[in-house]
């Protein structure tokens, strides 16, 4: 439950800071964007990035968001095997 809620926070987080974005607005810090795929919410920032184009030429966020979904995921299948979950 956790995490579809935090993915689909940070999906509309970076929904909302594309928007920002565009109209010339006040913005999301990108510390808290990568902070938030930090928590949880990479599936739902890697989703956002790429249908609203956000953020796809920073390194910080092209390289960071997929490295820190695939450490997830490892540690996810790592608990899992070894930890019995």
């Amino acid at each position: 439950m956790y995490l579809a809620l935090i993915n689909l926070i940070t999906f509309f987080c970076y929904a909302i800071d594309k928007w920002k974005a565009v109209n010339h607005k006040w913005r999301i810090k990108e510390a808290v964007l990568i902070g938030l795929c930090v928590i949880g919410g990479s599936a739902g920032g890697l989703a956002g990035m790429y249908l609203f184009h956000h953020k796809t030429r920073k390194p910080l966020f092209f390289i960071g968001v997929p490295a820190i979904l695939i450490v997830q995921i490892v540690a996810v299948l790592f608990v899992v095997k070894y930890m019995g979950i």
